[in-house]
């Protein structure tokens, strides 16, 4: 990318309100506060925990195919420790709620109309899962759902969670 392009890149992304770096591995993982569907959903109430953040949308094809994924995910790690927190991103929560009556989620759901986090993490597509480890800092940022990636993912899961293979 040539210098020129590469500054009007940057000044664009910083009139457009976006992060001029994505959310990398190895830093603090923005904090947020979202309504849930049982009261509000921060960050920081998972301090200690390994908290796997996913971004979906109801209209997202791989979002409802990771929903029985992280169902298992949540049901098998969470005492161990693990959080999985779906953060949903449609602008009408009536559509996530739709969503949900569907595809049901056994772990935590929050709601972000504005698109606040998803600034905050530099979200480009959906699904973008987030994990994080107990310290708070970003361990994998992966984006897309595929069957063959869940052996890889629940892999990172264990490992953030000091679990022997």
């Amino acid at each position: 990318m040539q210098f020129p392009l590469l500054q009007a890149v940057v000044a664009l992304a910083f009139l457009l309100g976006l992060p001029a770096v994505a959310v990398e591995v190895g830093q603090a993982a923005p904090e947020f506060e979202m309504p849930g569907r049982a009261g509000p959903i921060r960050l920081s109430d998972f301090k200690g925990k390994t908290v796997y953040l996913d971004f979906w949308a109801s209209w997202c094809g791989p979002c409802k195919q990771s929903f029985p994924w992280m169902n298992e995910m949540q049901s098998r790690y969470g005492a161990k420790g693990l959080r999985i927190v779906g953060l949903n991103v449609d602008q009408k929560t009536e559509d996530a709620k739709s969503f949900l009556k569907e595809t049901p989620a056994s772990f935590d759901v929050a709601f972000d109309q504005a698109g606040k986090t998803p600034r905050a993490y530099a979200v480009k597509g959906m699904p973008t899962s987030v994990l994080i480890g107990p310290d708070g800092k970003v361990l994998l940022v992966h984006s897309g759902f595929r069957g063959e990636q869940q052996v890889e993912l629940e892999h990172k899961i264990r490992l953030a969670l000091n679990l022997k293979e």
